[in-house]
C-alpha cells in the first residue's frame, strides 16, 4: 500500500497502538494511513468540516472539547484530559448516545473499561473523571441523556489524605533543604493554606494590611477566601522581598510556575530524605489549618478559609494539635471574647453626673 507524506500529521503510541492526528494537539485521523479513508479524513480535519454523527458518542466528545467549559480549564490540565479524552473516544465512540441514558446496560461496560487501567487506580480514577465531565455536559447544558451514569461509581483509589498534614519535625527538613525563594514558598502555604495554582498568582496587591483577599481558581474566581493576616503569617510577607507584581519568585525574580516549583519542591523533598514519607505540597493546607487554630480561629472560619467542612477540621485539630495547645488557644479566644465585651462595655457607658 503507498504512503503519501502529510505535512504535519502527529502520530501518538499508547498502550501499543498508534494514533495519528492532522497536526499535534490536533482533531484526529480515522482509518488506516494510506487508505482513502485515512486520506479524507486527514483532508477534513484540515478544512475543518468534518462533523461527528451526532447520534453517536463521538459527537459529545467534539462537542466537549469545543465548549466554553473546555476552553476555561488550566492549560496544563488541558494537557491531561486531551489523551484521556482520546482514550474515551477511542473506546466510547461508536455507541449511539441513547446507550448512555440506560444505567443499567452502560455502567457494566463503564466498569469494564475502567478496569482496564485497574492496574494504576488513581490513573483509572482520572480517566473516570474526564468521562464524567463529558457526560455531565450532555446532561447539561446539551440535554442529549436524561442523567449522568458515571454518577454512582465508586472510586478504584481508596487513599484517604484528609488528615494527612506536614508536622513541624518534617517541615523543618524541607525548609532546611530548600534555597531561601523555595522556602518562601513553602512556608507560606504552610501559614496561608492556599492551594499551588491560588499561591502561585499571589500578588501584592491581594495583601491588605489584615488580611489576603483573593479569588479562588478552583472556584473558576467565583468565590473569594480571605485569610486574616496573624502575627506569624505578617512576619513571613514582611521577610519576603518585594521583587515583582508576584509574591513567591524564582532565583531568577520571575514569578514561579506550578511546574517549575514541583521540581524544585520534588528535590528539596530527596535532599531532605523524606521520599519515604506519604507527603505532598497539597498536605500543606492541613498544616495550615493548625496554625490558623493555634493562632486563635475558630474551627467553622477555618473551615471557610480552607473550603472544607468544619468536622474535616475538627479531625486534624484533635489529631495534630496536642492538647495543652488547644486548651490554650480556647483560653485566649475566651479571653479575648472578654476583653472585646469589657471595650463594648466601656464604650457605651454614660458617664455619671
Amino acid at each position: 500500500m503507498a504512503t503519501v507524506d502529510l505535512k504535519g500529521l502527529h502520530a501518538v503510541r499508547s498502550k501499543g497502538k498508534t494514533y495519528h492526528y492532522a497536526w499535534r494537539g490536533g482533531p484526529r485521523v480515522h482509518g488506516v494511513p494510506g487508505t482513502p479513508e485515512f486520506l479524507k479524513s486527514y483532508s477534513d480535519a484540515l478544512e475543518g468540516v468534518r462533523i461527528p454523527d451526532d447520534t453517536r458518542f463521538s459527537a459529545l466528545v467534539t462537542l466537549y472539547k469545543r465548549s466554553d467549559d473546555y476552553k476555561k480549564l488550566a492549560d496544563s490540565t488541558k494537557r491531561n484530559w486531551s489523551g484521556w479524552l482520546d482514550r474515551i473516544d477511542e473506546h466510547f465512540g461508536l455507541l449511539r448516545i441513547k446507550q448512555f441514558d440506560r444505567p443499567e446496560q452502560i455502567r457494566p461496560r463503564i466498569r469494564k473499561w475502567r478496569a482496564t487501567y485497574a492496574a494504576t487506580p488513581r490513573a483509572a480514577d482520572y480517566g473516570m473523571q474526564v468521562l464524567s465531565r463529558v457526560l455531565s455536559y450532555a446532561v447539561d447544558p446539551l440535554g442529549k441523556i436524561g442523567a449522568n451514569p458515571c454518577e454512582g461509581i465508586s472510586r478504584l483509589y481508596a487513599a484517604n489524605r484528609a488528615a494527612i498534614i506536614w508536622e513541624p519535625a518534617d517541615l523543618e527538613l524541607i525548609i532546611t533543604a530548600s534555597s531561601t525563594e523555595a522556602r518562601h514558598a513553602i512556608r507560606l502555604a504552610a501559614l496561608t493554606g492556599l492551594r499551588a495554582g491560588d499561591l502561585f498568582r499571589l500578588s501584592w496587591s491581594h495583601v491588605g494590611e489584615n488580611a489576603i483577599i483573593m479569588t479562588t481558581g478552583k472556584s473558576r474566581h467565583t468565590r473569594e477566601v480571605v485569610v486574616p493576616i496573624y502575627a506569624e503569617l505578617r512576619e513571613l510577607i514582611n521577610e519576603i522581598p518585594k521583587r515583582s507584581p508576584i509574591v513567591l519568585t524564582n532565583s531568577r525574580k520571575r514569578p514561579w510556575t506550578v511546574n517549575g516549583f514541583a521540581s524544585v519542591f520534588n528535590k528539596a523533598k530527596s535532599d531532605a530524605k523524606l521520599n519515604d514519607r506519604d507527603l505532598h505540597f497539597h498536605d500543606l493546607r492541613g498544616t495550615a489549618a493548625t496554625k490558623f487554630y493555634k493562632a486563635g480561629l475558630d474551627k467553622r472560619v477555618i473551615a471557610e478559609i480552607l473550603g472544607w467542612e468544619e468536622d474535616h477540621v475538627d479531625r486534624i485539630i484533635r489529631r495534630y494539635v496536642s492538647r495543652s495547645a488547644a486548651t490554650e488557644a480556647v483560653i485566649r479566644q475566651i479571653d479575648e471574647a472578654r476583653a472585646r465585651t469589657e471595650t463594648v462595655k466601656l464604650a457605651v457607658k454614660r458617664p455619671e453626673n
